[in-house]
């Protein structure tokens, strides 16, 4: 079996402050494109209104009256100017409100979400952050700079968790990110944008459980310049 796939945590400023391991069940499994298929089409269904409606000939307004005799014009026989064959007429078989609602089987929902998520991550196309503003002021033009650092794709989905209100304010007025909750995360967000980013936080929530992961290692020098700074304390002392 593969290893798991890890990636970089950045910062603000797009300095990696450690590392985060993607679970194999999650980000790494075989992608059913059939299945992906008809969950997407499934969930687009249940997108659409389904209010449409045109009038038969019985519900359009006028046309009560015969407009000729019967026999003697030369004309064929008509009984009312709302027939469908007349201008401003009833329409035949047109479309009435109805539900276009899918069954889609939470299983199902979940192979997919998971299928679209690996071969995002497969490609590095995942991408996790801490957070794109410092401090507790939104900030779109600090937002953007950090997003830029991380992708100059032009549909980025951002999942936030759902308390993340700083980060919700600095990114939703982007026309090329698209925003969403953890928790909400599907197939069709995920297969439409060129890149996804989750907040740490977002991360941790949607597995429900908080990420693996490793600092980054410290360098051989800072670790030699640390060991005489103590030695140093040491003989002080």
């Amino acid at each position: 079996m593969p290893s798991e796939l890890s990636v970089d945590v950045l910062s603000a400023d797009g300095t990696a402050v450690r590392t985060v391991e993607l679970p194999d069940d999650v980000f790494n499994v075989q992608a059913n494109i059939p299945l992906m298929h008809q969950v997407v089409v499934g969930q687009l269904a249940a997108a659409r209104q389904g209010t449409h409606k045109t009038k038969t000939r019985g519900e359009v307004r006028g046309g009560g009256r015969k407009p000729y005799k019967q026999k003697g014009t030369g004309r064929a026989r008509q009984g009312s100017i709302r027939a469908p064959q007349f201008t401003g007429g009833g329409v035949v078989h047109g479309p009435v409100p109805r539900d276009y609602t899918q069954r889609t089987p939470k299983k199902m929902k979940a192979a997919a979400l998971r299928g679209a998520l690996s071969d995002r991550a497969r490609e590095g196309r995942v991408h996790v952050v801490e957070s794109f503003v410092d401090g507790e002021t939104p900030s779109t033009k600090a937002a953007l700079a950090a997003l830029s650092a991380i992708t100059e794709s032009r549909k980025v989905l951002v999942v936030l968790s759902v308390e993340d209100e700083l980060n919700w304010l600095s990114l939703r007025n982007l026309p090329t990110v698209h925003l969403i909750e953890a928790s909400q995360l599907n197939t069709y967000d995920i297969l439409v944008a060129d890149e996804v980013v989750f907040t740490s936080d977002a991360l941790e929530e949607f597995l429900g459980v908080p990420g693996a992961s490793t600092p980054i290692d410290v360098s051989e020098d800072d670790v030699a310049e640390d060991d005489v700074a103590d030695e140093a304390e040491e003989d002080s002392e």
